[in-house]
């Protein structure tokens, strides 16, 4: 005699189906791939019918990829053509017609590597792949894919569930390092290898050392030249002429003028810009170029900086607005000096001696990346062998601009001041070294009352001219702190580096122990290490160098 059911369960049997059907196709929006490994299992069990498990998971894995499909066609493109990406439009057309070509394998294999879909059935939409074409892809790759992995987990789905039952605490073990090792595989998926790679060649190019790691050795040579020049203010006297003796919180204006009144014809025009607000300084800056006769473009920068900071090249009234408005910070307004090429000549002179040296020429090369007409200006700065050890500055500096194409054989220079923490690049110079050059640049220095040893910045056209020490323009003179740049030269040993450096900061401290010795006092430590505090807070509001 047949067992009948009650009521109840009679219902619920006749239902069951439906039900675990609906819970496989529902299972494989969130993991498609997990959900029919289940549904395998669970019919080598003989819970569910072939049948269901099959059609459910193959419609639940063609519905989810449609899903996609229509997502990034209709509402993802909709948001493309209305936002400021659609300058790119040329090039998204271009990738249209790429993905026409070589779409058919793409949508195929990437069925059977997890992980890609997602991208892949988002760009197929994108990119407009005709619908019939992608549904009739993607529909026989599922079925082909569902028939797989239902067969693959019928055929060891007893001896798992035999496993599991058999030994259910390693069975946990186990499942636990396997979802690590998958959250791990994931993870290592995400990391980009081409920074990891940039971090581990400034490991053995000293050039791209943060201060904290290159300058210990520095600052235990120069405690020890405090012992032996009996003061570590001494720096301080380097330069009476200068506050601090450019150790920090001089005024590059101060200078500026110095070299105004003395050797104007080898100096960039310059005026400090006055007024308090945003509009009293825009004002200012338009009488400031007609009374120097200074058009467009002006460089702007700090009164008061280090290693380029803040420094701009403005180009109209809309940039100087937007400079303003980050800092409000003194700021002074200089001519802009073309070059195209830039030296930084380090001299020093001795209190007793009738006459200077030059210690060191950085000669600077400013990066420049060329277009292709095919590469972007992220992928072109990566390309380059010197610039990837520097694409988080330099795409800092052009941000918005990351995807944008260069034409075939367009150049774009990478930075403006020549500095090289902004990204310039330090050679040594001394091969432009002359005697017309040393005679001018003593002559030049001899003029300034209480200089001593600093460097100057200087912008020429012609490089014979530097050589005969005529027509430059000196931009900047930094003092005490400023350092023989050339030691940045990639060619040069780390070794090397700190030897200069070394017999630089000797320099600086005798010839402020001499200057002391002379009647000249060294300033206080107290005053030095308030300009040093202002500095660093007014520094944060600097905008962005060039």
């Amino acid at each position: 005699m047949t067992e009948t059911l009650p009521w109840p369960a009679q219902n619920i049997a006749m239902w069951l189906p439906v039900w675990q059907a609906a819970g496989f196709f529902l299972a494989t929006f969130v993991l498609e791939d997990v959900a029919t490994v289940g549904a395998g299992v669970l019919l080598a069990a003989g819970a569910v019918s072939g049948p269901v498990a099959f059609a459910s998971c193959f419609l639940g894995i063609w519905a989810g990829d449609a899903g996609l499909y229509a997502l990034a066609r209709f509402a993802g493109r909709k948001w493309f053509d209305r936002s400021r990406w659609h300058r790119h439009a040329a090039r998204v057309a271009a990738s249209e017609r790429w993905f026409a070509e070589r779409g058919l394998p793409i949508l195929i294999f990437t069925r059977m590597l997890p992980g890609t879909r997602l991208p892949t059935y988002l760009a197929a939409g994108f990119l407009r792949v005709p619908a019939p074409r992608f549904l009739w892809i993607t529909g026989i790759a599922a079925c082909l894919w569902t028939a797989l992995i239902l067969g693959l987990a019928q055929l060891f789905g007893n001896r798992l569930v035999a496993w599991l039952q058999a030994g259910k605490q390693d069975g946990w073990i186990l499942l636990g390092i396997g979802v690590l090792a998958y959250l791990g595989l994931r993870g290592l998926r995400r990391v980009d290898w081409r920074q990891v790679a940039v971090a581990w060649g400034r490991c053995y190019r000293w050039e791209f050392w943060p201060a904290w790691v290159f300058y210990p050795p520095v600052v235990v040579y120069c405690l020890w030249l405090a012992i032996k020049y009996r003061g570590l203010s001494a720096p301080t006297a380097a330069n009476p002429g200068i506050f601090s003796g450019g150790l920090v919180g001089e005024s590059k204006m101060a200078l500026l003028q110095e070299l105004l009144a003395t050797s104007p014809e080898f100096t960039a025009r310059a005026a400090l810009l006055p007024g308090e607000t945003v509009a009293e300084r825009l004002r200012a800056l338009a009488e400031v170029q007609g009374q120097l006769d200074l058009g467009f473009p002006v460089v702007l920068k700090p009164d008061v900086g280090q290693r380029g900071a803040g420094v701009k090249l403005i180009h109209n009234d809309e940039q100087a607005e937007a400079y303003l408005r980050h800092t409000a910070a003194p700021l002074v307004v200089q001519r802009y000096a073309p070059g195209p090429g830039e030296v930084g000549v380090f001299y020093y002179r001795f209190p007793h001696e009738p006459h200077g040296h030059i210690f060191a020429i950085t000669e600077k090369i400013f990066p420049e990346v060329t277009g292709d007409g095919r590469s972007t200006l992220a992928e072109l700065i990566w390309q380059d062998p010197r610039a990837r050890f520097l694409v988080r500055k330099y795409l800092r500096r052009f941000a918005g601009r990351e995807d944008e194409v260069l034409p075939a054989g367009e150049t774009l220079r990478l930075v403006a001041a020549g500095n090289h923490a902004q990204g310039c690049i330090f050679q040594d110079g001394m091969r432009l070294n002359t005697p017309a050059l040393a005679a001018r640049i003593d002559e030049i220095s001899r003029r300034l009352p209480g200089f001593f040893i600093g460097r100057y910045d200087i912008r020429f056209a012609e490089e014979a001219d530097l050589r005969a020490g005529r027509n430059f323009q000196i931009i900047e003179l930094n003092g005490a702190a400023a350092e023989a740049t050339s030691i940045y030269d990639a060619r040069n040993s780390l070794r090397a580096a700190y030897r200069t450096l070394f017999r630089q900061w000797e320099l600086v401290f005798a010839i402020g122990a001499a200057n002391r010795d002379r009647g000249c006092p060294p300033a206080r430590v107290r005053e030095v290490w308030r300009a040093w505090r202002d500095y660093a807070r007014t520094a944060a509001t600097y905008p962005l160098a060039d």
